[in-house]
């Protein structure tokens, strides 16, 4: 801990002194400035990786109030999905089957996904889609970047750019279900040709298609960059506070036909047997990030970038829980006269208070036919994790605020990679990426079962990636790369299991065809991803109704992806995808609780399909400019059957769904406003009926009883919004 503090303030150090050993007045290219804190990590045009980029007009399409999986809904393999069914409040998505957990995320370079659980809670960090500038998708493993571990893709968002000009622009929207937002966004421009300021505040409300399912989001962004001619230093503060109602148990199968808005979310009888609902059945989270980054221009070739980051995150949620054991809360009975009362209804918070720091760097060199990056990071994760109860029928001894559970969760990530892109001849291009990470993860306690727990491993990962990509024409371009990851467990998977679980392995082949011409473009790529000690869902549950995971032997991905965008006519354009893919498990053992006897009852499985991985998924998306300034935009988004556990049993599935979008955006000048835009988004168009998430689970007790939970999203929708750029 004092080693890395030390290294923490002494890059600081080093990064607070740049202006004074920064160049002439000169500043710096735009180019170099505007990418400085993303060059190393992003895959460029020659290199044989599957990826896509996304930039700020197509991010800003549907940014209406929406989190950021659904800002990239159109693209390749990707799954979005909502608690609430309208995309604000708890969002999630997956790329290739995989969820959040396995997808990479980096803001700036430096890790978001949070470092236990290793999830990715967008809910935490509303409205960040107005702040980003761009976003690369590498799907499969990509290339060496900081954080977790890729097993499904890497997302690489990149805050906005800085502009010479100052600015200032006022969103505001509505729609269904009482959604409103509006933020404001301030620009300085450079000032005194060094210093350029940017800021933004924003608030989400949303009452939620699911009953209940409120969200009241609130974020800011902060930013000032210090430009010379050689030197970039950029610091950035932002963040968001999320308070939702809980919608995160789904609707239960046998509810679907009746009550498909149906939240049993704080639900709890009164002492007349009337159903009510606990109103405080919240979840109350803030989260602050801190970055500070320098871009220092070293002679003709040679880059360094490098960043220090904090991130502060606290919060709870609440739960009204009826009828519970006084021993399970650490608590004797209460004794009444000749009664003894040993349950009681109570009202308990569970927190998580984390830390999160570290530094994150890269050293290149880009020459003719080479182009050279170091780079790596050193990251520390402290988490507490601790239960209280704030109120109780029956309080026996407890006192107020009292922890009846309390642990914390340690990681040290470190990581160093080197990457190579090489110019063989002309047109054909090397790349090679090793990256070596070391991983210390410990968590000591009592768990929220209050059993004590001490548990953890430390692991030493090699990742090495191997490609090569061939220019055959000035608009055509094939690539194969092979490349290996290795994975860490989760949090949960160490408490859950009485053996330590094994780490993951995925060997990643690529190979793609890429045709960019003046008026249409197609890429396809064919993939083959083979897991050994993939973690997957047992069937089983924990004592806190959560699912529980265990290593499979051998299982895989094959898939082939299509994209394509065509110019039909002067004013209308056409882009889609489609991807097509066999997930399975070569042999499985699903395990179920049995409440009767004690223990497990076992079933096996061989050649089973890996669970939430649709064999078909595909988007379309067609955009008329109607009149001057006016777009009118169709998406169109297919996914097909996902099974809700690994047993490929059809009744434990997600039906497939189509569904369909129009977007309309209009535009105009007047001799004060800069430029006023108009926008409204139609969701779900034709009003189908469909669930984008679910789980199941089974147990036994005295037969086979299966328990099975659905997501379903909001029929036809809209939001409509007005933008003022001054």
């Amino acid at each position: 801990m004092k080693h890395s503090f030390s290294i923490t303030i002494i890059i600081l150090a080093i990064l607070i002194a740049a202006p004074s050993f920064a160049g002439s007045e000169d500043s710096i290219r735009t180019e170099v400035l505007n990418d400085i804190t993303i060059l190393g990590i992003r895959a460029e045009k020659n290199m044989p990786l599957t990826f896509q980029n996304i930039d700020k007009l197509e991010i800003g399409l549907r940014n209406l109030g929406q989190d950021m999986p659904y800002m990239l809904a159109a693209a390749p393999s990707l799954i979005y999905t909502s608690d609430a069914g309208t995309g604000i409040g708890y969002t999630g998505m997956r790329i290739r089957g995989s969820d959040g957990t396995r997808i990479n995320v980096t803001i700036n370079g430096v890790p978001y996904n949070d470092a236990e659980s290793q999830g990715t809670f967008w809910v935490n960090l509303p409205d960040f889609s107005s702040s980003v500038n761009s976003i690369q998708i590498q799907r499969g493993v990509g290339t060496s970047t900081n954080g977790a571990g890729a097993f499904g893709a890497t997302v690489n968002m990149q805050t906005d750019r800085v502009s010479s000009e100052p600015s200032a622009q006022i969103n505001s929207s509505f729609g269904s279900f009482n959604t409103l937002k509006y933020n404001l966004l301030l620009n300085s421009g450079v000032i005194g040709n060094h210093w350029v300021f940017e800021g933004k505040l924003a608030k989400i409300t949303s009452d939620g298609f699911v009953d209940r399912a409120t969200a009241d989001l609130g974020s800011y962004y902060l930013s000032g960059t210090y430009l010379g001619k050689n030197t970039v230093v950029k610091a950035l503060v932002f963040g968001g506070k999320a308070l939702t109602y809980q919608a995160w148990n789904g609707v239960e199968a046998g509810k679907m036909v009746t009550n498909r808005t149906f939240n049993s979310a704080g639900m709890f009888f009164d002492e007349n047997g009337k159903q009510q609902f606990y109103d405080r059945e919240v979840d109350n989270y803030r989260q602050d990030h801190l970055q500070l980054h320098l871009s220092q221009q070293v002679g003709a070739n040679w880059m360094f970038n490098g960043a220090v980051h904090y991130t502060k995150g606290s919060g709870y949620f609440e739960q009204y829980k009826e009828d519970a054991s006084l021993a399970d809360y650490g608590l004797p009975d209460v004794v009444i006269g000749d009664s003894t009362i040993s349950q009681t209804d109570l009202i308990r918070r569970r927190w998580l208070d984390n830390d999160f720091y570290g530094i994150v760097y890269s050293f290149q060199y880009d020459r003719q036919r080479l182009n050279f990056v170091f780079g790596g990071g050193y990251n520390d994760y402290i988490g507490d994790h601790f239960g209280e109860i704030i109120w109780a029928q029956y309080a026996s001894t407890s006192q107020i605020r009292q922890r009846y559970y309390d642990n914390t969760g340690r990681k040290k990530d470190f990581n160093s990679y080197v990457k190579l892109n090489y110019d063989l001849s002309t047109g054909l291009n090397l790349f090679a990426d090793v990256q070596v990470r070391s991983v210390d993860y410990r968590i000591i306690g009592i768990d929220n079962n209050r059993r004590p727990v001490e548990t953890g491993d430390d692991y030493l990962f090699f990742n090495p990636k191997l490609g090569l990509h061939y220019n055959f024409s000035p608009t055509s371009s094939l690539y194969a790369s092979y490349a290996i990851a290795n994975r860490e467990p989760v949090r949960d998977d160490f408490i859950d299991n009485s053996v330590t679980p094994k780490p993951e392995t995925l060997g990643d082949l690529e190979v793609g065809f890429k045709h960019i011409g003046a008026n249409a473009n197609f890429t396809a790529n064919i993939y083959h991803m083979t897991y050994r000690n993939q973690l997957v869902l047992t069937g089983a549950v924990n004592d806190v109704g959560g699912s529980i995971r265990t290593n499979v032997d051998h299982s895989h991905r094959t898939g082939i992806e299509l994209t394509a965008g065509i110019k039909l006519l002067k004013n209308l354009n056409w882009t889609g995808n489609i991807a097509f893919s066999a997930n399975k498990i070569d042999s499985f053992t699903e395990e179920l609780n049995d409440y009767e006897q004690g223990g497990l009852v076992s079933n096996s499985y061989t050649d089973t399909d890996i669970s939430y991985s649709p064999n078909m998924v595909g988007a379309s998306q067609f955009t008329l400019t109607a009149a001057k300034g006016l777009d009118v935009t169709l998406f169109s988004k297919f996914v097909g059957r996902q099974f809700l556990d690994n047993t490929s049993n059809e009744a434990r599935q997600l039906d497939p769904y189509f569904i369909n979008d129009l977007i309309l955006k209009y535009t105009f000048t007047t001799r004060f406003i800069k430029e006023i835009g108009l926008n409204l988004m139609v969701n779900n168009l034709l009003n189908t009926t469909y669930e984008s998430n679910g789980y199941a689970f089974g147990y036994v007790y005295g037969q086979e009883y299966r328990e099975v939970y659905y997501f379903p999203q909001a029929g036809i929708n809209f939001l409509a919004g007005v933008t003022l750029r001054f």
